[in-house]
C-alpha cells in the first residue's frame, strides 16, 4: 500500500499530515496490513525529523506560489510549477501510488495535477471555512473532501463532503499540566497567557503583546510564541518595553518555535490562548482553553475572520479584529475572559464541545479503505 502525501508552505498544512501519517500507521498496525510505504511531496520537507519519526519519504516537487498581489515573481513561478507537474508525473508514474491526499497550499497543486492526469484517486481536506484556491479545484475531482468546518462544504459537491474536523498530532492533542509550571519557570499561582501566532508567528500580534506586556505582566504571566524569524526583535523590544525590570526574568517567557512537549506544557499551565485564526483553533479546542482570536487580515477569501467568527459562535471564544487592536482593547478582553470565573468555565466547555479528536483517524480510515480498494 502506498499513500502519497503533498502539501506545505506553513505548518498548518505540514502538521495535519503528519497527524494523519500517524492514524494511518494505527490503523496498518492494527489490521496487519502489509508493506505500507509514506511519501511526502512538496518543495520543501518543513520538519525532517517529523518526517523521519513516521517513516515518511520525501520527494522533491518544484512548484511556484500563487500570490493575490501584482508581482514578477509570479510570472517565474508559472515555470516552477509547470515544472513540479512534470517532475511529479514522472515520480507518480513509476511510484503509482493507490491514493494522494492533498492538504492545501502552493506545493501541493503540482502532485494533484499529476494524480488526476494519471487516473490516481485523489482525497482532500480542507482546514478553513473558505477553502483556498488549491482545494477548491481539486474538489471538482477529488474521490472524497474532508472539512474542518460545515461552512466549507458549501464549495464542494455534496456526495464527496465528509466533516471530519482538524487532524491533530497526537504528541499535541492532549495538554501536559503536571510540571508544567516546573518546565517553564513559572509561578503556578499566577494566571498565564499562551501567546501563539503560527508556526511563522505573527508579526501584528507580537507587536501588540509586546506592547501590552508592562500592564500585562502586572497580574498575569506570559508564554509567547513569536516565530523563528521574529524572535530576537521580539526579545529586544520586550526588554526595552520592561526597563530591566524583574518581571521580565519572572512572568514573560519567549520562544521562537514550541516543539510539542513545551507546546503540551504551555497549554497544561495556560487559562487563556491569543492566538490566530488559523488550524491551532482545533488544537486550542482539544485543550478546551478559552482564547481570544485575531484573524489575519486579508487572508484569501477573508477565511481567518470566518473561522474566528465560526468558532466564537460556539461561545468558546472572542474575536478582536486586527484594525480595531490596542493594548487598552487587548487588556479589556483578557480581563473579561479570565476574571470572570463564570465566563472561563463556559468558554472552557464550548472549546471542549467544539473540539474534533477523532479527526486525523477519520481521514486515515478514507485513505486507508480508499487504497485497499485501489489495489484490488
Amino acid at each position: 500500500m502506498r499513500i502519497v502525501f503533498t502539501g506545505g508552505g506553513t505548518g498548518g498544512h505540514f502538521y495535519p499530515i503528519i497527524a494523519v501519517a500517524e492514524a494511518v500507521h494505527k490503523i496498518v498496525d492494527r489490521e496487519k496490513i502489509l508493506d505500507l510505504e509514506l511519501f511526502y511531496y512538496s518543495d520543501e520537507p518543513y520538519d525532517k525529523e517529523a518526517l523521519f519519526e513516521n517513516g515518511i519519504r520525501y520527494e522533491n516537487v518544484s512548484a511556484g506560489k500563487i500570490r493575490v498581489y501584482s508581482s514578477i515573481q509570479n510570472f517565474f513561478d508559472l515555470f516552477k510549477t509547470g515544472l513540479g507537474v512534470l517532475q511529479a508525473l514522472g515520480s507518480l508514474f513509476f511510484l503509482y501510488p493507490d491514493v494522494v491526499f492533498g492538504k492545501g497550499g502552493y506545493a501541493s497543486f503540482p502532485v494533484l495535477m499529476a494524480a488526476r492526469i494519471l487516473g490516481i484517486p485523489v482525497v482532500i481536506h480542507e482546514s478553513d471555512s473558505v477553502p483556498g484556491r488549491v482545494n477548491k479545484w481539486a474538489g471538482k475531482f477529488a474521490k472524497k473532501v474532508a472539512v474542518s468546518y460545515d461552512e466549507a462544504s458549501n464549495y464542494f459537491p455534496k456526495s464527496r463532503v465528509a466533516l471530519t474536523g482538524q487532524p491533530i498530532r497526537q504528541d499535541v492533542l492532549e495538554k501536559k499540566e503536571e510540571g508544567a509550571f516546573g518546565y517553564l519557570r513559572l509561578d503556578p499561582t499566577v494566571p498565564t497567557i499562551l501567546v501563539i501566532g503560527g508556526s511563522l508567528g505573527a508579526e501584528s500580534v507580537n507587536d501588540i503583546v509586546v506592547d501590552s506586556l508592562p500592564q500585562l505582566l502586572e497580574k498575569y504571566q506570559v508564554i509567547h510564541q513569536t516565530g523563528v524569524l521574529n524572535f530576537e526583535n521580539v526579545n529586544m523590544r520586550a526588554k526595552f518595553m520592561l526597563g530591566g525590570s524583574d518581571l521580565y526574568e519572572q512572568r514573560y517567557r519567549p520562544f521562537p518555535f514550541l516543539h510539542p512537549l513545551a507546546i503540551k506544557m504551555s497549554a497544561g499551565a495556560a487559562k487563556l490562548v491569543i492566538s490566530r485564526a488559523g488550524s491551532a483553533i482545533f488544537e486550542i479546542a482539544a485543550w478546551g482553553l478559552p482564547c481570544i482570536l485575531i484573524p489575519l487580515e486579508g487572508s484569501y477569501g477573508d477565511h481567518q475572520k470566518k473561522n474566528a467568527f465560526n468558532y466564537a459562535r460556539h461561545g468558546a471564544a472572542e474575536v478582536v479584529q486586527q484594525g480595531n487592536l490596542s493594548p487598552t482593547i487587548l487588556l479589556a478582553e483578557v480581563r473579561r475572559c479570565l476574571e470572570d470565573d463564570v465566563r472561563r468555565r463556559n468558554m472552557s466547555a464550548a472549546a471542549k464541545a467544539f473540539a474534533t479528536p477523532n479527526a486525523a483517524e477519520k481521514i486515515a480510515r478514507l485513505l486507508v479503505d480508499i487504497a485497499l480498494e485501489h489495489e484490488k
